[in-house]
């Protein structure tokens, strides 16, 4: 195995919106292999000119890690090339099958480079908005194991984030809502995140700290998603509304 052959396949088709097959069909590989791959693929996007700008988490829900027979959360790196703005539009053949979630975000106040507790993670966020995830399978008919969605960066393709709000609103129990064209799509609530956004923050510092990853002042953390993700389409205007943080949206072109 390749690792840096592989993450240059992985990086092409999310550069080119160009569906591969799943890479463990013909390569064995574990997680930590997984890890370098997807490490080794920010790596070309970050030589291509494209920033760092925060870290992604992924089964934060129960329900999803009991679907994929996985026991640990997931985690995936931003890139500037992904964010687009609030209010803003973005290109449907960027994309190959695009899907959205409603999530919650933290902007970091402080540099992050080891693991932290729960109790002393308020001290290096100084704020929380609501935020929209674009996640993007690059594989085929969306065929692929942990190891494929690992290599795959999670699917990170893009984000919106909101107008931010003071760090210390409360959470872990709020309204979310999913809405395309007009309709809610997904109903849920910030509870559905770990049962509290600020724990998966804190396995974010505990992955990121794990594999090599320091998050520094200003970058942002999704949290993971609320509810299951909706499928987009050309013209598609998608919102995101949380209770007591506000909107985030965006439309497809």
């Amino acid at each position: 195995m390749n690792i840096k052959h592989l993450a240059k396949k992985v990086d092409n088709a999310a550069a080119n919106a160009s569906p591969i097959a799943q890479l463990t069909k013909a390569n064995d590989f574990s997680i930590d292999d997984a890890y370098a791959i997807q490490r080794a693929s920010i790596e070309r996007r970050l030589s291509r000119g494209e920033e760092f700008i925060g870290v992604k988490m992924g089964f934060t829900s129960k329900a999803k890690m009991e679907q994929m027979g996985v026991h640990d959360l997931i985690f995936g790196v931003l890139t500037s090339e992904m964010s687009i703005d609030n209010g803003g539009q973005v290109a449907f053949s960027k994309f190959i099958h695009p899907r959205a979630e409603p999530e919650i975000a933290f902007r970091i106040s402080e540099t992050i480079d080891s693991e932290l507790s729960l109790q002393s993670l308020s001290g290096h966020v100084d704020g929380i908005a609501p935020a929209i995830e674009i996640i993007d399978s690059r594989y085929e008919n969306f065929k692929f194991n942990l190891e494929d969605v690992l290599a795959d960066n999670c699917s990170s393709s893009g984000l919106v984030i909101g107008d931010w709000s003071r760090p210390e609103i409360d959470v872990d129990d709020l309204k979310m809502e999913l809405v395309i064209n007009g309709q809610v799509r997904q109903l849920g609530n910030s509870r559905a995140i770990l049962e509290d956004p600020w724990a998966a923050l804190q396995h974010a510092t505990r992955l990121a700290s794990k594999y090599g990853w320091t998050i520094p002042k200003g970058s942002i953390v999704l949290a993971g998603a609320a509810t299951p993700a909706e499928f987009l389409a050309k013209g598609d205007e998608v919102k995101v509304i949380v209770e007591s943080l506000g909107e985030a949206s965006f439309s497809v072109t």
